[in-house]
């Protein structure tokens, strides 16, 4: 579903994935790490569901989002001490229910094979998003992996795909942005290249409303949506 290239597409030379809801499912992690954050505070626990809809906007905003629907917002410096006591409890919930979303290890070494620079992007902390690809042996194919402490500015911001752009070595222009929500497609606009939305991912608006120049329902199709968009433009 071609919706308006910002230009030309180009064959690829690199591609930037987003990480979670893209690469991993790691809902159910994060839900268990909001949950022992929460029941710190005697507040009751959030279903998956509703933890799944808070994820994007990084880890302060994740906790913020979690005491606001639990009925205890939070401001200022108690949001800042919230948000440190999460810290350890995040870091020990990053591989023990995580999964790798189909076709993740066949479409990078697809990618690899076919000499294509890969990276990731994500609004997560850098070290928990490394060590996630690590557990599951996917940094060998990825030449950047940038996290949201990485930079001055999260996704919307372009911050982290122009930081993964200049380790890859490469140019908006040969490049192409793999996500699953708005603030992928925000991001992947301001830094000037093309981006593709997966469906099953974490977003709470439909990903064909999201403005993507194609959507496709997974990432053992992006090969051939790639070459989709090489044929429109």
């Amino acid at each position: 579903m071609n919706v308006g290239m910002s230009r030309p597409f180009r064959s690829s030379k690199a591609i930037l994935f987003d990480l979670d809801g893209t690469l991993v499912d790691s809902a159910p992690d994060i839900t268990a790490a909001v949950n022992e954050l929460l029941a710190s505070r005697e507040l009751p626990p959030l279903r998956l569901d509703q933890v799944k809809a808070m994820i994007g906007g990084g880890v302060r905003k994740l906790v913020e989002r979690a005491f606001a629907a639990s009925g205890a917002p939070l401001l200022g410096s108690a949001l800042d001490e919230a948000n440190r006591a999460m810290a350890p409890i995040y870091r020990r919930h990053l591989t023990g229910l995580t999964r790798l979303m189909p076709g993740v290890r066949e479409v990078l070494t697809h990618f690899h094979l076919s000499g294509i620079a890969m990276g990731v992007v994500t609004n997560k902390p850098q070290l928990a998003a490394r060590e996630i690809l690590l557990h599951f042996g996917l940094t060998e194919h990825l030449g950047a992996i940038v996290g949201g402490d990485a930079v001055t500015s999260l996704k919307p911001a372009p911050d982290a795909l122009l930081l993964a752009l200049d380790q890859l070595q490469v140019e908006p222009r040969d490049t192409l942005m793999v996500g699953d929500s708005g603030a992928d497609v925000v991001a992947a606009r301001a830094a000037g290249m093309p981006v593709i939305l997966l469906r099953g991912g974490y977003t709470q608006i439909a990903v064909e409303e999201l403005g993507a120049d194609l959507v496709c329902d997974g990432l053992l199709d992006l090969p051939s949506a790639m070459r989709r968009l090489q044929d429109a433009a």
